[in-house]
């Protein structure tokens, strides 16, 4: 659905990205993530149209974002990091012109905005003035804004940035329930968030991809040994140096408690009924043993704050 092909935006002699490639599939949701001035709203401006790369090519539903903007604008719909909200409208004033401003028939505006009035929850403030509308709210409109024309792709700029906790959660499900009828893109900085909706992430720092995989197939190529969390009823005074002598464990200490304890082991080697057999033959109470992995912040921390990676400047188009 989505082909971004080695492109590079250059302001002068700075780059802000360099090579970026990178593909969605259809129905697929993407998380896009980095830190801040990593290059994620350069690319996102370059597939939304809103400015050409310096050097590559960007195909949205077959359509080239250089050659045929119109087309791809067509299919896009985008959620910038502030709503393009006009504050003194009503929420079905604002979508009805919104709706004209995309070029829809006036029954078609009527029908598109009743579906997604009632598909995000907007029926109880339809009639009010957005700028007496709740944050979250207002984050509802604008993504209603965005699936006004149906378009079968969706660009979403840090969606739930300012939010509070109930309110995320409410946009994260929103956002999951529209996975397969359209294809996002979700660029953000909270990880949990990526892992909590996405079905796959891409690492950008510093103008570079970095990584480019599913949040779990990430963890287990960046991790450098096995991990379990072991919880028994009754441990000894020895139980760690007991633990630690098991073949193939590499190091043992203790977790929150003195009954829980983190087991390291040699990387591919999987211990979990060998150490379940000798908890066991001890008598001290299995409770739990469960493996341990990378979540995606460790990830991201060891992928963006490695030396050897570029250092280009902040993109002066984030400034």
């Amino acid at each position: 659905m989505i082909r971004v092909q080695h492109i590079t935006k250059r302001y002068g002699m700075h780059v802000a990205i360099a090579n970026v490639t990178f593909d969605v599939k259809q129905g697929e949701i993407l998380g896009f993530l980095g830190p801040n001035g990593a290059g994620k709203t350069t690319t996102m401006r370059i597939i939304t149209c809103f400015m050409p790369p310096s050097e590559g090519t960007v195909e949205v539903a077959g359509f080239d974002c250089f050659e045929h903007p119109q087309e791809v604008k067509q299919r896009i719909g985008y959620l910038p990091e502030s709503p393009p909200l006009y504050q003194e409208l009503t929420v079905t004033e604002y979508l009805t012109f919104v709706g004209r401003l995309k070029r829809l028939s006036a029954s078609r505006v009527s029908s598109r905005m009743a579906h997604v009035i009632e598909q995000l929850g907007l029926g109880e403030v339809r009639h009010r003035v957005i700028g007496h509308l709740s944050k979250g709210f207002r984050q509802r409109v604008g993504l209603a804004q965005a699936l006004i024309h149906d378009p079968p792709v969706l660009i979403l700029d840090e969606p739930t940035v300012g939010l509070d906790p109930k309110q995320i959660i409410e946009i994260r499900e929103l956002i999951k329930s529209l996975a397969g009828s359209h294809t996002l893109i979700l660029s953000t900085h909270i990880l949990s968030e990526a892992t909590a909706i996405c079905d796959r992430v891409v690492i950008i720092d510093r103008g570079h991809i970095v990584a480019e995989d599913t949040p779990a197939q990430l963890s287990s190529r960046m991790r450098q040994s096995e991990k379990m969390s072991l919880t028994v009823k009754h441990p000894s005074h020895d139980w760690l140096e007991r633990l630690a002598a098991i073949p193939g464990v590499l190091h043992v200490v203790q977790g929150a408690t003195p009954e829980t304890s983190i087991i390291e082991c040699e990387l591919g080697r999987d211990l979990r009924e060998d150490i379940s057999q000798f908890v066991v033959e001890q008598g001290v109470g299995l409770l739990e043993l469960k493996p341990l992995l990378l979540s995606l912040e460790e990830v991201f921390l060891q992928l963006t704050q490695q030396d050897e990676q570029p250092t280009p400047q902040k993109d002066p188009s984030q400034v």
